[in-house]
């Protein structure tokens, strides 16, 4: 394995093991019981790693561009081997964001379930899907939205299933918020919080200095929960 790829593997251990919200051990025993469980792929499977590769590749060089020839090779098998795990391309995608969906939000119950206040709890979902959003963890959530449109209606409604729950989640978070407190209604604060967290994928990068993800996520906190609603 060449130097690139080393580097892009361990950037995915680090990001399934988590960096920030949830502790390494917490992280791991979380995919651990994903896996169990059936929600997800055993990263160190044949799947596993099929579904790692391609979904490195769809994001870095989009679903269009990637072929199913790139993905083999990138994972060491042939071709053919492939379409022992799936049909098709598409059904490969689906099946990304199938797990991708429900590894965000097994890592978000998590987060928020170690928080008591409402607030804590609304700024844990926010650093979570900030981590997901920039590779901190839950490799492939970006092509949730890059890559929709990608899916035939049939495999949209799948992953929309999924995504629901996700979304629950959020919805019921924000719905715990004093009165007057930031825009009222949960849902449009969460589109408007969704859309300004994805946004930040074209212009913020983590770094050890200036600007740090937990400075981020808690000045997005205030955009529907200032300080003067504690």
């Amino acid at each position: 394995m060449n130097n690139s790829k080393q580097q892009q593997k361990g950037r995915v251990v680090r990001g399934m093991v988590g960096v920030g919200q949830l502790k390494s051990a917490d992280e791991a025993r979380l995919v651990r019981e994903l896996v169990s469980s059936g929600s997800i792929s055993d990263p160190s499977s044949p799947r596993g790693r099929l579904i790692g590769a391609a979904a490195r590749l769809f994001q870095d060089k989009g679903f269009a561009l990637t072929t199913v020839r790139d993905i083999a090779a990138e994972v060491g098998i042939l071709s053919g081997s492939i379409f022992h795990h799936v049909k098709n391309k598409e059904e490969l995608l689906c099946a990304i964001m199938l797990e991708v969906t429900r590894l965000a939000k097994a890592r978000m119950t998590a987060a928020i379930e170690q928080q008591t206040h409402p607030r804590d709890r609304l700024l844990a979902c926010i650093t979570c899907e900030l981590e997901a959003i920039h590779g901190l963890a839950v490799p492939g959530f970006p092509i949730l939205v890059t890559e929709w449109r990608c899916l035939s209606a049939e495999n949209q409604a799948k992953v929309l299933a999924e995504r629901e729950q996700y979304e629950s989640i959020w919805l019921q978070e924000l719905g715990q918020r004093p009165p007057d407190c930031g825009v009222a209604d949960p849902q449009l604060a969460r589109r408007l919080l969704l859309g300004a967290l994805s946004h930040t994928h074209s212009w913020f990068k983590p770094r050890g200095r200036g600007l740090t993800m937990k400075m981020l996520a808690e000045q997005a906190l205030l955009t529907v929960w200032p300080n003067s609603h504690h």
